[in-house]
């Protein structure tokens, strides 16, 4: 059976197919001009032999050009004019290959160059629109084929010297051919939007809702759609509540999971609990999938409503000092406080997806024979990679219970603490989330440890590794840095991750010095005095979205993708059928 995570990662895979269009539609406005200057110069050099004014048709082309692609975006579903200019792109460009491989094969077969390719290039361009109109932009079919035509005959007249237009309706050849084009595409239309019957009535309601939701930022569609197909859970928080007299810090450990993408849910949930901890806090990545991602606002703010409505299962003035244990490329820190250990699990600089659930599970049921009450399982998070392999899964799994077998054995400790973050650094970085990034200082036994986070969706590979070893050379013992697996991004992000990891966009030398700038910060927050803590559980009952929203999703992705791959090459061998008889 696929897990949740095996289909997060294959849909994921298709979020490049987003990425096709250019990033602003100024470029493909003028692309599309530079597309249609050619149509002009190679119909009139070639196919009119130069007999029509170039000068005069395009200026009549590119004025078809840009009205038409106002009146097509007053068809579509949210007025888009960005929309209509990057579908005239395609459409335009699909026209252009039409009548240059038309050039090719006449050559080549020795055949007549005929305005039939022109014509049957025109018909491609329509049936393209079909597709675009009802997958994207919320056209029926009925009204799809009327629409789809504006664009082309406009310019095709707009193309043609008037002495050619009757020519239009006597090249039966061409109509059939664009006929049956036409049929192709309108076939293709509704086949995909039945792919992900019977779960999902339609599947271009899905893409209309999602592409709504990146270029308006408008999560509302979306949410609805998703809301509708979530299951009620209940979910658990656990906080690590340090305090003194005069300071207090939580280190956050909710079940749910950030996501699915901004900004969708909870996609900005890190920053949301940040806010509501007084920005005194670090919001971890628990062992957890986006099965648990919360699928609206509405139950993102039921969630918030009742996070301090805790239950306290433990509380004291003593820990152990943390351990370190690792195997192969697996690392695991652990701490314990009275009754509850802490674990910190990582594979960076290797990386990997997020921790399946079943490490969690393990690793709960091995705490309890040594009288744990409570584990706290953090996975850091802290490296890009793949789905994690059997091997690396293992000796996760054996780090861990040789951290906690050796924790066991360790003495406990008063201990005190200090806190500080980014808040009034004003960081201008796009691969960090609002919440920025902050230090855990925690003096142990006359120790100093320091334990740093950051509000990001992971982190480049090896940027842990150097920010511990900076941390070395300053005389600082940095023992794990974490990131909370925000989705929430401060701009449009065109690549394959759909997110900037920490790293990706700020230098390594900013990052470093920015850490031990907190770190020193952190450390003058001490007040010397021992500190107390908490262990607080909260329990509330929200919508996730579950593993079967994924699944059916995934499947739906899966079958539009194939139905396309099938029309496709359809519409290829047809395409080269026409070229050459």
């Amino acid at each position: 059976m696929t897990t949740p995570i095996d289909d997060v990662t294959k849909i994921h895979r298709r979020y490049s197919l987003t990425l096709i269009n250019p990033s602003s539609f100024y470029h493909s406005l003028i692309i599309s001009i530079v597309v249609t200057t050619l149509l002009v110069v190679l119909t009139n050099i070639y196919y009119f032999n130069e007999k029509y004014d170039i000068g005069f048709g395009l200026i009549k082309v590119v004025i078809a050009l840009l009205v038409t692609q106002y009146i097509d975006s007053r068809f579509t579903k949210n007025k888009e004019y960005s929309k209509s200019i990057h579908m005239s792109l395609f459409g335009n460009s699909l026209w252009l290959i039409t009548i240059i491989s038309g050039l090719i094969f006449a050559n080549i077969f020795d055949k007549i160059i005929s305005i039939t390719y022109i014509i049957e290039g025109m018909f491609l361009f329509s049936s393209f629109r079909i597709g675009i109109f009802t997958t994207t932009l919320g056209l029926r079919i009925k009204k799809s084929w009327i629409v789809c035509f504006i664009q082309p005959i406009a310019m095709l007249l707009a193309l043609l010297p008037n002495n050619l237009w009757g020519y239009i309706f006597e090249d039966i050849t061409s109509i059939i051919y664009g006929i049956i084009f036409l049929v192709i595409a309108t076939t293709w239309s509704i086949l995909t939007d039945r792919a992900g019957r019977p779960y999902m009535k339609s599947t271009h309601e899905l893409i209309q809702a999602y592409l709504s939701s990146i270029s308006k930022n408008d999560p509302h569609e979306v949410e609805s759609i998703i809301e509708k197909q979530s299951k009620t859970a209940t979910v658990s928080t656990y906080q690590l509540r340090l305090y003194e007299k005069h300071n207090e810090f939580r280190l956050i450990l909710p079940e749910i999971h950030p996501g699915p993408y901004n900004p969708i849910g909870g996609s900005n949930i890190p920053f949301l609990i940040y806010k509501n901890m007084k920005s005194s806090a670090m919001i971890m990545h628990s062992v957890s999938d986006h099965s648990l991602n919360l699928p609206s606002k509405s139950e993102v703010n039921k969630y918030l409503e009742n996070l301090n409505e805790n239950i306290i299962s433990a509380a004291g003035k003593k820990c152990t000092e943390p351990v370190i244990t690792q195997i192969n490329r697996a690392r695991t820190t652990g701490f314990i406080f009275d009754d509850t250990a802490i674990l910190f699990l990582s594979l960076s600089p290797y990386g990997s997806e997020d921790f399946p659930s079943s490490i969690k599970n393990k690793l709960e049921i091995f705490a309890k024979n040594y009288n744990l009450e409570h584990i706290l399982i953090i996975d850091c998070h802290n490296a890009m990679g793949k789905h994690i392999s059997n091997e690396d899964e293992n000796d996760l799994l054996e780090s861990a219970k040789k951290n906690l077998l050796a924790l066991t054995n360790k003495e406990k400790y008063n201990f005190e603490f200090g806190y500080a973050n980014s808040d009034n650094m004003n960081l201008q970085t796009t691969d960090l989330g609002c919440s920025g990034i902050g230090i855990l200082y925690l003096s142990i036994n006359s120790k100093k440890y320091f334990v740093g986070w950051a509000d990001s969706n992971n982190m480049e590979n090896g940027v842990r590794e150097k920010i511990v070893n900076k941390f070395i050379e300053n005389g600082y013992n940095l023992l794990e840095i974490c990131t909370s697996d925000t989705h929430y991004t401060t701009r449009s992000v065109r690549n394959k991750n759909g997110y900037y990891q920490f790293g990706a966009t700020t230098s390594y030398a900013n990052i470093e010095r920015w850490y031990l700038q907190i770190a020193k910060r952190a450390l003058m927050k001490t007040t010397n005095t021992d500190s107390c803590f908490e262990i607080l559980q909260n329990k509330t009952k929200v919508k996730v979205m579950g593993s079967t929203i994924y699944k059916k999703y995934s499947q739906a992705v899966d079958n539009s993708i194939i139905i396309t791959k099938i029309f496709l090459i359809l519409s290829v061998g047809f395409f080269f059928f026409t070229m050459i008889y």
